[in-house]
């Protein structure tokens, strides 16, 4: 079982994720580099798998989640590093 504080680090690390796709995102909108999308889209998914990781733990303990909370994860990297390795010049 997961303790209170466990929890919160679960809800701090979706915040923190949230947070940082929401600045890429936005940093991306003002100054149209291509590298920002993709991190930032990166953060989405990395959100995402938290968000899912803070249901699977606390809000649906006995349903596996594993797989549904794994797929956004391995979509942003993959998005990540498509950006990196394609669009770089």
């Amino acid at each position: 079982m997961i303790s209170a504080a466990g929890s919160v680090v679960y809800a701090l690390c979706a915040l923190t994720s949230v947070g940082c796709a929401w600045l890429l995102l936005r940093a991306h909108q003002r100054n149209h580099v291509r590298l920002l999308l993709w991190s930032g889209l990166c953060f989405v998914g990395l959100a995402l798998n938290n968000i899912l990781l803070f249901i699977d733990v606390r809000v649906m303990p006995d349903v596996d989640l594993s797989l549904w909370r794994t797929l956004p994860a391995v979509a942003g990297i993959l998005l990540l590093l498509y950006g990196l390795v394609w669009e770089t010049r």
